[in-house]
C-alpha cells in the first residue's frame, strides 16, 4: 500500500513538471490577466492633512488577488508623509513652548513665523490673533454685568 501511495505522488510531481516545462516552451500559457478595478475605491484626500476619519472611509478596488497593490502602496506613502509632517510640525510647536518659558520671546516668533511660512500662511495674516491671559479672571458677558447677575445667583 505505501509503495502503491509513493508510486502516485512521484508521478504526480513528474507529471506537474512535464506540464510545467511544456507550457514554457510553447509560450501558450497568458499568465495572469489583468484585473480591472471593481470601483470602489475611495482615496486619501489630497488637498488637505488627514484626519482620523479619513482613515475609515479609505477603500481599495478589490481584484483577483487580493487589494490592488498600487492603490495600498500609495496610500502608504500618503499615511507616512502626514505623519511625518505632523511629528515635525509637533516639534516644533514644542519648540515654541520651550521658548516661551524660558522666556525667549524673539525665539519663539521667529519659530512661529517659520512654521506659518512652512504651512502657506503669510505670518502677518494672523498677527490679529487674540493673545489669552491664562492668569487673568474671566470677564463676564456685559449683558451679565449690566444686571449685576452671576451663575451662582442663577442657581438659587
Amino acid at each position: 500500500m505505501n509503495q502503491v501511495l509513493l508510486l502516485l505522488v512521484v508521478a504526480l510531481v513528474a507529471g506537474g513538471i512535464v506540464f510545467g516545462a511544456a507550457a514554457l516552451l510553447t509560450g501558450t500559457d497568458p499568465g495572469l490577466a489583468v484585473v480591472e478595478p471593481d470601483g470602489r475605491a475611495v482615496a486619501l484626500p489630497a488637498g488637505r492633512p488627514l484626519a482620523e476619519g479619513d482613515l475609515g472611509r479609505l477603500r481599495f478596488d478589490v481584484g483577483l488577488r487580493g487589494y490592488r497593490a498600487d492603490q495600498v502602496d500609495e496610500a502608504i506613502g500618503r499615511l507616512g508623509y502626514d505623519l511625518g509632517y505632523k511629528q515635525e510640525l509637533i516639534s516644533v510647536l514644542e519648540s515654541e513652548v520651550v521658548a516661551l518659558r524660558e522666556g525667549r520671546a524673539d525665539d519663539a516668533d521667529r519659530l512661529r513665523e517659520a512654521r506659518l511660512a512652512a504651512g502657506g500662511q503669510h505670518p502677518a495674516a494672523s498677527d490679529h490673533e487674540e493673545i489669552i491671559d491664562l492668569d487673568a479672571e474671566p470677564e463676564l458677558p456685559e449683558s451679565a454685568e449690566a444686571t449685576g447677575s452671576t451663575e451662582d445667583e442663577g442657581k438659587r
